[in-house]
C-alpha cells in the first residue's frame, strides 16, 4: 500500500478559476482568431461564398496554410465556424448561440469570503477566460466517474485541457494508456513506470510502463454548471 501522499501545492491552483469558469458561457478567442473570423465574414458578404485557405492566408499575410487550418479548426471547435468536408469553399460563419450580453469579459466586482465575512468592495477591473488560457491550444472534456472527486472534479464537470504531450509530476493530465483508453489522473513518473494517481481514497493508483503512456493534455481549470 502506498503511504499517504503529500499533495503538491499546485493542486490548489484550480480553485481560484473555478468560479470564473462556472459563469463563462462562451469560449474566448484570440486576437488572430478574431481577425480570421472577421476576414471570412467580410469575404462572404462581398462575394457570396466563403474564401479558400489560400485566400485567407493572402488576406491576413499568413505564410503557412497549416496556420490557417489551425485557426479554422479552433474556431470550429468553439462553435463559431462550420465546415462541410464534401464541398469546396465550405467555411460557414455560424450565428451567435444566444443574444444578449457578451460574457467574453466580466466585471470583477471584488472578493468574497467563503469563511468569515469580509468587507465587500467593488473594484474597476474585468476578467475573461482569455486571461486564464491565453493563446494556448485548449479543449474541453466532460468528466465521467468519481476518480478525481477529492480534487473537486466530479461526474458531469467539464475540464479545460491544454493540448500538450508533456507534464510535470503531480499535474492532472489526460493520459492515453496502451494506445486504447484515456483517463484523467495525476501524473507521477516512477522509474520505468508511470503512476496514474486518482484523487479518490477508495481507488488504487494505476501503474503502467512509461512506454505505454502518452500524455494528451494537462488540466488548466474546471467548468461546472449548476
Amino acid at each position: 500500500m502506498l503511504p499517504k501522499r503529500n499533495r503538491p501545492a499546485r493542486e490548489n491552483t484550480l480553485a481560484p478559476v473555478r468560479f470564473l469558469f462556472a459563469i463563462m458561457l462562451g469560449m474566448a478567442i484570440t486576437r488572430r482568431q478574431k481577425e480570421v473570423l472577421d476576414f471570412i465574414s467580410s469575404f462572404v458578404q462581398r462575394n457570396g461564398y466563403s474564401p479558400s485557405f489560400e485566400e485567407i492566408a493572402r488576406g491576413l499575410d499568413l505564410r503557412s496554410l497549416a496556420t490557417v487550418h489551425k485557426h479554422i479548426t479552433n474556431l470550429q471547435n468553439k462553435g463559431m465556424l462550420a465546415r462541410a468536408h464534401n464541398r469546396s469553399r465550405s467555411i460557414d460563419v455560424l450565428p451567435p448561440r444566444a443574444k444578449g450580453r457578451s460574457f467574453e469579459r466580466l466585471p470583477l466586482a471584488g472578493r468574497i469570503a467563503a469563511g468569515y465575512p469580509v468587507e465587500a468592495t467593488e473594484i474597476p477591473e474585468t476578467i475573461s477566460l482569455g486571461d486564464i488560457i491565453g493563446n494556448r491550444d485548449v479543449y474541453a472534456l466532460q468528466v465521467r466517474g468519481e476518480s478525481m472527486r477529492e480534487d473537486h472534479i466530479v461526474d458531469g464537470d467539464f475540464v479545460l485541457v491544454e493540448r500538450t504531450n508533456s507534464a510535470r509530476p503531480g499535474e492532472i493530465v489526460v493520459a492515453l494508456v496502451r494506445g486504447a483508453e484515456t483517463t484523467l489522473k495525476r501524473f507521477y513518473p516512477e522509474g520505468s513506470l508511470i503512476r496514474l494517481q486518482p484523487a479518490n481514497a477508495e481507488m488504487d493508483p494505476i501503474f503502467v510502463p512509461a512506454a505505454q503512456v502518452a500524455i494528451q493534455g494537462r488540466v488548466l481549470g474546471m467548468l461546472r454548471k449548476y
